[in-house]
């Protein structure tokens, strides 16, 4: 979640990928803020493998967090906001970037560096581009969990591939490979004597290299060459170079023969003067150099200042490309060789200068400034009273359940001094002539900086309510808050955060009627939902001693979006967070009620011991929960234990004094998240002891991976149990 704005944002730089220059962009702009320009970063994946350290980590030099930048992490220290999506091409005239199942996304300035696709890569099942790296390293760890994997062919014999099978046999002994490269000689462009030295190398690790092996087919296990040359291979790795994507040209923006986007030495293109662009997918007119991350890297600086210049109308930096760049590869052995022209250098000191370089790159990502919240100076007498300057969105930016219950108390809201028996449940059951209708309302202000995400996290969590008591939506109503800016970005962000919502209603067949649009300080989105009960409700008083307790979805939620806010979340974390969250519990409402549910509840605002609180209160029975069992997102223990917490967690604790806690401190990260706040939150419920286990199964082949027995509903008092096993935790990051 992007930090405050100190101004009212005026223009859009949307960056597009996460590669090496935009991170660079994203880093200048944490470093130095601009008023009144808004960053958003576009990319498929929320990490960024630096592709010179790959080799590495493939050899079991690095770890996988070592090589990888965590882009929504960098960016919600930047300010901007990070949008997980991939881009399928351009709207030139409209200024919009079209995304894969979703809307598309207005710019004002637009930055390019997605990199390229692989170039000419066999449709096989058993042919894996290297690049892109985010999706060759899963089936990396397939090949070597594969014992029938034996034989490994590596085409493309730049440094690349090179380092790459090195780093290979050095990991995987098993593997026997061969090094197949189109032109008469492996290592073109490196002086003779270093490609002398790699090339020893990689016989004395027992490669074989094959030369003019110009690959035209694979199919059943093995490469054919062009001159007839036949190579069995049970899996190909693809490491040639890289080719332009398809939508580049296709939205007529100007390209090179290959498809390249053309860019001037000012890195914009030669077209369109609000597009830029970087790294493999960029062509530098007049200064056109290989497809490596070395060029990237130094392409970086000049397109974060060129994009804020560009948005403010100040003259354009010049980018100026060195003539030869370093190449050092690593031998996987605790020895590199570097080359650069006709000078090359071999040894274990240029290993440890090649990891020593790359090491430095990485830390200008890992140590960033912490971010800052911005809050009005207050007189010393009044600072102890003063609200967090940093609060939380989504339930966590509700009124505490005391707080709340007071004001209902003081506003009689029954007539007769005491609240009618629907207005505990989680939505009011309306008598009329034709039935039973379900109605209640809810929303919060954005919690995700994503506007079509915080549309469907809103939509699902109005619904939930009716979901928890087992009624059908029909309708909706909408308030929308938007905050003051140009005007043609409030009209984007509104447009955003209502097709997000409109995708979910469609999908549950519920209509959005009408609403109300207004301007506030932060994003918000708010609806008022109607349904239909035709069976009996499931209540909160509901619950029967004996039953046990099911629950839906993972905690965590809350915990995990305040450390977003501060930067302090992996990017896994929130991607999970917000894959939970962007989920509906309508096919989980229908399995419960199956399994003989009668008491159900959807975990909000006051976390999950909060909430059944208030069923066993409704039910006069007790309960025991065994915390042990209770699913978690990825790192919210974690986080919780490291000082992060949503606003309203503080509150919610007052509800574990209710229970009596065994096997453990009162203090416990284990015990603390069940009072943590849950924005469109899993069902609870109470289900028949004999069929409970039958539920379970059942919602996780609906796609509730996560649902598990969590405790029992009892005749006595309310009780935690924290000893037991290590806790689960569940989350396959974004979903959609």
């Amino acid at each position: 979640m992007a930090r405050p704005a100190t101004a009212p944002p005026l223009r859009d730089i949307v960056l597009l990928g996460g590669g090496h220059a935009n991170v660079q962009v994203l880093r200048a702009f944490a470093m130095r803020p601009e008023p009144g320009l808004r960053l958003t970063v576009v990319a498929r994946e929320p990490h960024s493998p630096y592709s010179g350290m790959l080799p590495g980590l493939v050899a079991g030099s690095y770890r996988w967090q070592e090589i990888h930048i965590d882009v929504a992490r960098l960016a919600a220290v930047a300010g901007a906001r990070f949008i997980a999506a991939e881009a399928t091409g351009l709207d030139l005239e409209a200024a919009r970037v079209a995304l894969r199942g979703r809307p598309p996304l207005r710019y004002d300035v637009l930055a390019i560096n997605t990199g390229g696709v692989p170039a000419d890569a066999p449709a096989a099942k058993f042919v894996t581009a290297v690049k892109p790296i985010g999706r060759f390293l899963p089936i990396w760890e397939r090949i070597k969990a594969d014992a029938n994997i034996r034989r490994l062919a590596i085409v493309g014999g730049g440094p690349g591939g090179v380092e790459l099978a090195l780093a290979i046999v050095k990991s995987e002994p098993r593997l026997r490979c061969v090094l197949l490269e189109a032109g008469p000689a492996p290592l073109p462009g490196l002086p003779a004597r270093a490609r002398a030295r790699l090339l020893a190398a990689l016989r004395g690790r027992g490669v074989e290299v094959a030369y003019d092996a110009q690959v035209q087919a694979a199919a059943d296990g093995e490469l054919a060459a062009a001159d007839g040359r036949r190579w069995p291979a049970d899996h190909v790795l693809w490491a040639t170079g890289v080719g332009a994507p398809r939508w580049l040209a296709a939205a007529g923006l100007a390209t090179d023969p290959a498809g390249f986007a053309t860019v001037s030495r000012n890195l914009q293109s030669t077209c369109h003067p609000a597009v830029f662009a970087a790294g493999d997918v960029a062509s530098v007119l007049g200064a056109q150099r290989p497809k490596s991350g070395v060029y990237a890297v130094r392409q970086g600086p000049v397109l974060a200042e060129n994009v804020r210049r560009f948005a403010l109308g100040q003259p354009l930096r010049r980018y100026r490309p060195q003539r030869r760049a370093l190449a050092i590869v690593g031998l996987a052995d605790g020895r590199a060789v570097a080359a650069r022209g006709g000078w090359q250098l071999a040894g274990s000191a240029v290993w440890r200068w090649k990891r020593w370089l790359d090491a430095r790159f990485m830390r200008r990502f890992a140590e960033l400034p912490p971010m800052q919240p911005h809050a009005p100076r207050l007189p010393p007498a009044l600072r102890a009273d003063a609200p967090p300057p940093m609060r939380c969105g989504g339930c966590g930016a509700k009124v505490g359940a005391d707080a709340l219950a007071r004001v209902l108390a003081r506003l009689d809201v029954g007539g007769d001094g005491t609240p009618p028996a629907s207005r505990v449940e989680d939505a009011a059951v309306v008598q009329v002539a034709a039935g039973q209708l379900a109605m209640s309302c809810d929303g919060f202000r954005a919690m995700v900086d994503d506007g079509y995400r915080f549309g469907r996290i809103a939509a699902h969590h109005a619904l939930n309510d009716l979901f928890a008591m087992g009624a059908a939506p029909s309708f909706a109503l909408a308030l929308a808050t938007v905050p003051l800016m140009a005007a043609a970005m409030m009209e984007e962000d509104l447009y955003q955060m209502m097709a997000g919502a409109l995708a979910v209603f469609r999908e549950h067949g519920v209509a959005l009627v009408g609403g109300h649009s207004a301007e506030g300080a932060e994003p918000g989105l708010a609806f008022s939902v109607t349904g239909t009960l035709r069976e009996a409700a499931l209540a909160k008083g509901g619950l029967t001693a004996g039953e046990r307790l099911v629950l839906t979805k993972p905690l965590g939620t809350g915990v995990v979006l305040s450390a977003a806010m501060q930067g302090g979340a992996e990017a896994r974390e929130v991607l999970a967070a917000i894959g939970a969250m962007d989920s509906s519990n309508a096919a989980a409402a229908k399995v419960l009620r199956h399994h003989g549910a009668k008491g159900c509840t959807d975990v909000t605002g006051f976390g999950l011991a909060g909430h059944l609180t208030e069923m066993t209160r409704a039910a006069g029975v007790g309960a025991r929960l065994q915390a042990a069992a209770v699913p978690l997102l990825p790192g919210a223990q974690r986080l919780l234990a490291a000082g992060f917490a949503s606003s309203l967690q503080e509150n919610n604790e007052q509800a574990l004094a209710d229970f009596h806690i065994q096997g453990g401190a009162p203090s416990a990260p284990a015990l603390r998240l069940l009072a943590d706040p849950q924005t469109a939150g899993g069902l609870l419920a109470g289900v028949p002891a004999e069929a409970a286990a039958a539920c379970v199964a059942e919602l996780r082949r609906s796609g509730y991976a996560a649902a598990a027995l969590i405790g029992t509903v009892t005749d006595g008092e309310l009780s935690i149990d924290l000893a037991g096993g290590s806790r689960a935790q569940h989350g396959e990051g974004w979903h959609g």
